[in-house]
């Protein structure tokens, strides 16, 4: 891949990994940052992801396992200040989060991964499969215990009021 397709790649591909990733996440800012963390790899990689023809998985891929590793950097650093007696600094989520984005943050890390990749990313079982390393039946098992839960939490209220009342 040359520097100007690498460029357009980039210009094409940021925007949706990262509303991708914003989904998976729940968090724009740690989203953001993990996707242009992951095409800084992929820059000096640009040849040989011209070669698998999959450029944009591989920055996905990338940018989810960078999320990961900040997410166990925090979590050690939480137990250490937990050892050490000092309080935890938690913020609470943002007014703008939208109802979506809270009922995704409830399931399991692998449904919600999996819901999106198949539903924001448009991919198949098999490419999630190949993607994340499950087995096309439990790839198939998350999608549909994340839509049961999801139908359940994104019920509207006043469709409820009236069927009870």
């Amino acid at each position: 891949m040359t520097v100007e397709e690498f460029e357009e790649f980039y210009a094409q591909a940021v925007a949706r990994l990262t509303g991708q990733l914003y989904v998976m996440l729940g968090d724009l800012h740690e989203a953001q940052d993990v996707v242009q963390e992951a095409f800084v790899k992929g820059w000096s990689r640009r040849r040989q992801l011209n070669r698998d023809g999959r450029p944009e998985a591989w920055v996905r891929t990338v940018a989810w396992r960078l999320a990961v590793s900040r997410w166990r950097l925090r979590r050690r650093t939480a137990d250490a200040w937990q050892r050490s007696g000092a309080p935890p600094h938690t913020e609470g989520p943002g007014p703008e989060q939208v109802a979506l984005v809270a009922a995704l943050r409830e399931l399991p890390a692998k449904q919600r991964r999996t819901m999106t990749l198949h539903y924001v990313c448009d991919l198949t079982v098999e490419q999630i499969a190949g993607e994340t390393g499950l087995s096309a039946s439990t790839v198939k098992t998350h999608l549909v215990r994340g839509r049961t839960a999801l139908s359940h939490r994104l019920q509207d209220p006043r469709t409820e009021e009236e069927h009870g009342a």
